[in-house]
């Protein structure tokens, strides 16, 4: 986990909060190694292929929660005018990441999203 939400989260007891959080970290890193070529798309294909899938399904439950907490942040500059996490969860294979510099302009503003949602429970 984030070390910084990992820090946050000792005070929450929100198991299932914490599990999408484990696997968002897990794209977050799959991502940034994928986008610097400290591992190739190909490498990266069977993370990609349990994460991906079990952040999508849960999402849902979680999108409208974010939401509010997303669009205080920015992202390129600007306040956040994309939801960040369905930008990264509409890649349909790591060989999507390499070169997006959307997709990397994104990830702050939904680590920052996370965060201010653990520190809004307590």
């Amino acid at each position: 986990m984030n070390p910084f939400t990992k820090f946050l989260r000792q005070w929450s007891a929100d198991d299932d909060f914490a599990a999408f959080v484990v696997y968002w970290d897990r794209l977050e890193r799959l991502t940034i190694q994928v986008y610097r070529q400290k591992i190739t798309a190909a490498a990266a294909e069977s993370e990609f292929a349990e994460v991906w899938p079990w952040l999508r399904q849960q999402y849902g439950r979680w999108q409208s929660t974010l939401e509010p907490y997303w669009r205080q942040t920015t992202a390129a500059g600007a306040l956040t005018q994309t939801d960040p996490f369905r930008l990264l969860l509409e890649k349909q294979s790591p060989a999507e990441i390499p070169g997006d510099w959307r997709a990397m302009q994104h990830l702050p503003a939904a680590r920052e999203a996370l965060n201010h949602y653990v520190l809004a429970q307590e």
